[in-house]
């Protein structure tokens, strides 16, 4: 099946088109592309993050445009672990909306067969950040935290993951600008950058690197 002109989509009514079972069905058969949660200049910079990274945790897949993103610039050398509880996240996501975990799974299978050889291995991971960190052991070259954008699961999201950054790698975080002119983004996050990277108590050891609209990228330098 080929991709609905969007302005057919257009003409959707909100209703049918934020249904959650619709929406799956339609991703999933891939009648519609998964919804874009990221501008362009977000995507530029965790793009730009994860050039020539090994091994990228992505935090919060929903319909997997980031994903599909990430498999489009990593090489077939790369690990791409996605991250989602499907269900389990009630602040990761606006009222009403939800995502499928079928559905996500045959449109990120979609992106890697259309890079063939080239496209990064690609691993699943249907549970909560914590869970999954409790079981890690590997270093990480970037870490995209765009999960529970709630300021405590943003923090919980953080304190589980950044350990398994070695020096010179990167977090990303989604939604976090909100505080910034011009910037971008909801509380929960925006808060947690803020104390961690901004503030006069800010974590020894990291830095920020690069912003854009709401992405902001840290970096650790020792």
């Amino acid at each position: 099946m080929s991709v609905l002109p969007a302005s057919l989509r257009r003409l959707t009514p909100t209703r049918l088109r934020d249904d959650v079972r619709l929406r799956a069905l339609a991703v999933g058969l891939g009648l519609i592309p998964p919804r874009t949660m990221h501008s362009t200049q977000d995507a530029q910079a965790l793009l730009e993050a994860a050039h020539g990274a090994r091994r990228v945790v992505e935090i919060g897949v929903y319909e997997g445009s980031s994903a599909m993103a990430l498999c489009g610039t990593l090489g077939a050398d790369a690990e791409l672990h996605l991250i989602d509880p499907f269900g389990a996240h009630p602040d990761a996501l606006p009222s009403g909306w939800g995502a499928t975990e079928w559905a996500t799974r045959r449109s990120l299978a979609r992106a890697v067969r259309r890079r063939g050889a080239m496209a990064p291995s690609v691993h699943w991971h249907v549970a909560l950040s914590q869970d999954v960190a409790a079981r890690w052991s590997d270093p990480v070259d970037v870490v995209f935290i765009d999960g529970d954008h709630s300021e405590a699961g943003c923090e919980l999201d953080w304190s589980c993951w950044h350990r398994f950054v070695p020096i010179g790698c990167r977090v990303v975080f989604h939604d976090a600008r909100a505080d910034r002119s011009g910037g971008r983004g909801l509380p929960g996050p925006t808060a947690v950058v803020a104390r961690h990277f901004r503030s006069d108590e800010a974590a020894s050891g990291w830095e920020i690197v690069a912003e854009a609209d709401r992405t902001v990228v840290v970096r650790r330098v020792f």
